[in-house]
């Protein structure tokens, strides 16, 4: 299938809009109507600047309430239908989309409205173009694509066929497998969107909170297998009405989208093989299986700051690299590096967002098919000169530019300790810190549902639904996503004033702004810390006292917790411990955790408290950072 989108999907002028379609790999654009008429361009000259960018014209939409009318209004609309087949001309498009009907005076009937296409598709061959009809969820009397092909079947005519759009088919939740009798060649078109499940008004949910495939919560990959399924093998396109979208970079929105689309036919041909699918061959997501280690770039001046924290928070140097200036941090299986060289990919995070987690490496059960897929999926390859004698490890541009290494165990990276650093000390229990428990990274909001397409797409996840996290300065949505032994929760910040919309404009829009690492008894690990000298943050009394009522806590527990700062969360699989240190002058920060029984969440019910004490310990706005 050849894959298209909607210029709607995308902010920016129409040049714009087709620069960013076209950069992102898409083969077509749908022309929405809107955009063409604010345009100052004529009909012939869209055209051109969309063959120029190696393009095509896929869809020309919407033609709005057109069917079952009376006159006068249905000469009104055979004759307005005839204007925009002539634009049609003239733009280079052979096809066009009709909504079903939403006019208040039209009249229904299936057989009424099969035969004004069956009229409409003589005046559609006498101008070369193809009529497909769209049931909209809302439409007044077709609002299921089971009418809609009805309709269609009974107007009989070759210039008049179905379109499918997966938002209105799985918004009313009707069964997608329904599709699979809808022989291909009368299906025109398909379209995909999907939505987080939200209970509201159909028509509101559908112009302001479609997402891509694979972002939302309805079954997309149902309803490709369906489409699949037919035999159909044309156009696969993206319509999708966001608000963020719509104010967001086109660039970003249009390379998520084209991944999005790949994505969900991959899913559709793994849950049924038997369809058949022009994808190239890839590899399957796959779990990580822990993070093997995470990568601070810095200067040789803010390293000595980083070095303290590191060696506060009980970690300890274990080695170097064998070219190049990074020292290895160790503690239990955390693994932490500084690199500070002046040349490469690091000194280009630092100086674009100061000390900062440039690199994240992940041990996966096959690092080249990680790469494989990632890659497949449009994420950027990285590639940086190595020494002699060292690892190539596969590597890919991540969330916010920063790098993504694949590592396993069953090639000679398993080695990257042996082969790539001299080792010190292997063992370094310092503090009792085991190793990462997840990974805090923080972005624009409108950023967010990107973030978390990168991640659900290229690997095998559960995505945990998105909680709203009270900052005493506005909301922090944040949502965590897990593969095996990689936890991430994605914060995203609107107010610039919220603890986490500092940290972007402090950092530049630097991803991480906090690790979370593990500890089997947070209590011991956090004696240890203080005598380490650990920048404990320090919480408010009035937490203690509301915990304590909260969950009926022991008042020894209680004042243990008080003493250490520790904050505490339970649900009905176990307990949680939380500690944290204070924020660094950019907002980064680093917590411990002890989780007990099985407890899988993130403390969400003490993020507003924790903020408020991190941001009662910030440096004031316009201090300087160093």
């Amino acid at each position: 299938m050849k894959t298209s989108i909607a210029t709607v999907s995308l902010s920016g002028t129409l040049p714009e809009k087709l620069a960013a379609i076209a950069a992102a790999g898409f083969d077509g654009i749908e022309i929405f109507e809107q955009d063409f008429i604010a345009s100052d361009f004529s009909p012939a000259e869209v055209g051109r600047m969309v063959r120029d960018q190696g393009l095509e014209i896929t869809l020309f939409q919407p033609f709005r309430d057109f069917e079952g009318l009376p006159e006068p209004y249905r000469a009104r609309a055979f004759a307005r239908a005839e204007r925009k087949f002539d634009l049609m001309n003239q733009l280079g498009t052979d096809l066009v989309l009709f909504c079903s009907s939403c006019h208040p005076a039209a009249m229904g009937g299936i057989d009424r409205m099969a035969a004004d296409f069956n009229e409409l598709g003589d005046l559609a061959a006498k101008h070369g173009v193809r009529v497909g009809y769209e049931a909209l969820c809302w439409g007044r009397f077709v609002n299921d694509h089971r009418d809609a092909w009805e309709v269609v079947r009974r107007a009989d005519h070759p210039n008049i066929g179905l379109i499918l759009d997966s938002f209105h088919t799985l918004a009313r939740k009707i069964d997608p497998d329904s599709i699979r009798s809808v022989p291909a060649d009368k299906i025109f078109f398909v379209q995909m969107a999907d939505a987080p499940a939200i209970d509201m008004d159909l028509l509101y949910w559908s112009r302001h909170f479609r997402n891509m495939p694979g972002e939302g919560d309805l079954d997309v990959t149902g309803f490709t297998r369906a489409v699949m399924a037919t035999g159909y093998d044309g156009w696969l396109s993206l319509e999708i009405f966001n608000d963020q979208f719509r104010s967001g970079l086109p660039r970003l929105v249009a390379l998520d989208g084209h991944r999005s689309l790949i994505g969900v036919r991959d899913r559709a041909r793994r849950a049924e093989p038997a369809l058949p699918s022009d994808l190239p061959d890839f590899p399957a997501p796959d779990q990580v299986d822990q993070v093997q280690f995470m990568e601070f770039a810095t200067s040789p001046e803010e390293a000595e700051t980083l070095n303290a924290l590191l060696g506060a928070s009980g970690f300890q140097v274990a080695g170097r690299h064998v070219s190049k200036p990074v020292t290895l941090w160790r503690q239990g299986n955390a693994n932490l590096l500084v690199n500070t060289d002046e040349h490469g990919f690091a000194r280009t995070a630092y100086v674009a967002h100061g000390t900062t987690v440039s690199e994240i490496a992940l041990n996966v059960p096959d690092a080249q098919a990680a790469y494989d897929r990632a890659t497949a999926l449009l994420a950027r390859p990285h590639e940086q000169q190595i020494g002699t004698g060292e690892l190539s490890i596969p590597a890919i541009r991540g969330v916010s530019g920063s790098v993504m290494r694949f590592l396993d165990s069953r090639t000679d990276l398993a080695r990257i300790w042996e082969v790539d650093f001299q080792i010190d000390q292997a063992e370094c229990p310092g503090a009792g810190i085991t190793g990462i428990d997840h990974i805090g990274q923080t972005m624009p909001y409108d950023e967010m549902l990107s973030s978390a397409l990168f991640y659900t797409e290229i690997f095998r996840v559960q995505r945990s639904p998105m909680v709203d996290v009270i900052d005493p300065d506005g909301l922090v949505r944040s949502q965590a996503i897990r593969s095996g032994g990689m936890r991430i929760t994605l914060n995203g910040a609107e107010a610039r004033r919220t603890l986490a919309g500092r940290f972007i404009e402090e950092s530049l829009g630097s991803s991480v702004q906090h690790i979370a690492f593990s500890a089997p008894d947070l209590f011991a690990t956090a004696s240890a810390l203080e005598r380490c000298g650990f920048p404990v943050l320090r919480i408010g009394a009035n937490y203690y006292d509301d915990v304590a009522a909260r969950f009926g806590l022991d008042g020894a527990l209680v004042e243990r917790l008080r003493r250490a700062n520790i904050m505490y969360d339970e649900d009905a699989g176990g307990q949680f411990f939380q500690l944290y240190s204070m924020p660094r002058a950019d907002g980064f920060f680093f917590e411990i955790v002890q989780r007990q029984g099985n407890y899988q969440g993130y403390g969400a019910p003490n993020a507003p408290f924790r903020i408020a004490a991190q941001k009662r310990t910030a440096r004031p706005a316009g201090m300087p950072r160093h």
